[in-house]
């Protein structure tokens, strides 16, 4: 088992490699009750029965972005309420990013904070979502724009979870540790180009290296910068043109893939402004497409999709910022694009 430190408002452990049955009685010691909030769709694989003294309430949510309304976390607060959830309780999230996203926001906000736990089930979730405490709703304006900072108390990483998913799903997952790859740690990207997807799958050394090392990264920058005032925006390499392509496409696409068309986008743009050459631009799409992600996407409406880009997160005031390459490994902040620039780099990758 490996064990990562991250550093925030509080200090807590990623746990990597080891049952997660094993870690949750561990951190349900001393609880009165605990609130497990997971996938619906994994009503089948959530375990009823643990050896705990803590009461065990179960709260199923919708699969994907669908977790993340008002709605949800309306009767999530209910929930807390009508179960009589005090400070010393904790939440845990079992599934994938959103699962985490919308747990950890109802940990954040009932009595102004109490602990959570995040098993993530998913790559992405694992390389992600539940790592760095930002959590969150969608609201219809956008993605996450409604949440807080709120840090797990232990994050639990079992690999066996993995073994259901989808080759979709798996693949989705891998564009966050792609992304990881080219904003810090060109390793990643020679071991994803030296094998591929059903390998990878079979391979849980290997699979485990690739985490570990994109954990070590997150884990690294959340510590040094919580609350994403500048070091941090590094981790959304990709994702500005990504939320309005989840958006736009009614979170059709996984996020993952959603985070592939925006890091060839944003390849494009870097390009287009001499700010990488076209052997890096080539090696994002060669590398997404070999794992099966997409490199195009043709929106319903390129101004619908400019003004989703323009609520994104990294926007100051009417601009919107974009995370860039500056060579692999070294990020830089685009702050002055045009439209025009933006339009270009969106024809470049519609088919």
């Amino acid at each position: 088992m490996k064990i990562i430190q991250v550093i925030a408002e509080r200090t807590y452990e990623v746990s990597i490699g080891n049952s997660y049955v094993d870690e949750l009685l561990e951190a349900a010691k001393g609880r009165a009750r605990v609130a497990v909030i997971f996938d619906s769709s994994m009503q089948g694989s959530i375990p009823r029965n643990l050896s705990t003294d803590a009461a065990i309430h179960f709260f199923p949510v919708s699969t994907g972005e669908e977790a993340k309304t008002t709605q949800t976390i309306l009767a999530l607060w209910d929930w807390l309420g009508a179960a009589g959830f005090t400070r010393s309780d904790l939440i845990v999230a079992i599934g994938g990013g959103a699962v985490s996203d919308v747990a950890g926001f109802a940990a954040a906000s009932w009595l102004r904070g109490i602990d959570w736990v995040a098993i993530p089930t998913t790559v992405a979730a694992m390389v992600d979502a539940a790592i760095g405490g930002k959590t969150g709703i969608n609201s219809d304006y956008g993605k996450n724009l409604i949440g807080a900072f709120h840090s797990p108390s232990r994050v639990i990483i079992d690999f066996s979870w993995l073994s259901s998913l989808s080759d979709r799903d798996f693949s989705a997952g891998l564009a966050e540790v792609i992304k990881c790859g080219f904003i810090a740690d060109e390793k990643i990207l020679s071991i994803l180009e030296s094998t591929d997807i059903h390998s990878l799958r079979t391979n849980i050394n290997l699979l485990a290296e690739l985490v570990e090392r994109s954990v070590a990264i997150k884990a690294s920058v959340v510590s040094s910068d919580f609350k994403e005032s500048g070091a941090r925006e590094a981790l959304n390499y990709g994702h500005t043109f990504a939320h309005a392509v989840e958006k736009d496409s009614g979170f059709t696409l996984r996020h993952g893939e959603a985070v592939a068309i925006g890091l060839v986008f944003v390849a494009h743009l870097s390009y287009q402004r001499g700010a990488i050459d076209e052997a890096l631009m080539k090696r994002h799409t060669d590398l997404l497409s070999k794992y099966h992600l997409p490199i195009s996407y043709t929106g319903k409406d390129w101004l619908m999709l400019l003004a989703h880009m323009k609520l994104d997160k990294k926007a100051r005031g009417s601009q919107i910022r974009f995370v860039a390459l500056d060579g692999i490994g070294k990020t830089q902040r685009f702050e002055d694009v045009t439209e025009e620039e933006l339009h270009r780099a969106y024809e470049s990758i519609q088919l």
